[in-house]
């Protein structure tokens, strides 16, 4: 078996090259989205009943939008169309 040290030398845990290219811009907005999830945790976090209240009436007018939609072809389906 190999010891611990001979697997670690000589890594910096840095690359040598810096990222290019496209790996460089999934980085840079991987980066971005940590950032964003962060604050909005960070802000439901310091408020929770603004936050609750939020997803409560997002969820009402989801459904309410749902709802109409459902609804909306049933009632407007007086004649067939396939005869």
């Amino acid at each position: 078996m190999a010891d611990k040290q001979d697997l670690t030398a000589g890594f910096t845990g840095t690359p040598v090259e810096q990222p290019e290219g496209l790996a460089r811009a999934a980085r840079s907005a991987a980066s971005g989205v940590k950032r964003e999830v962060y604050a909005v945790t960070a802000g439901a976090r310091d408020h929770p009943h603004t936050t609750s209240a939020l997803l409560l009436g997002i969820g009402l007018v989801a459904f309410g939008f749902g709802y109409l939609l459902g609804r909306s072809p049933a009632e407007s389906s007086t004649r067939s169309y396939w005869r």
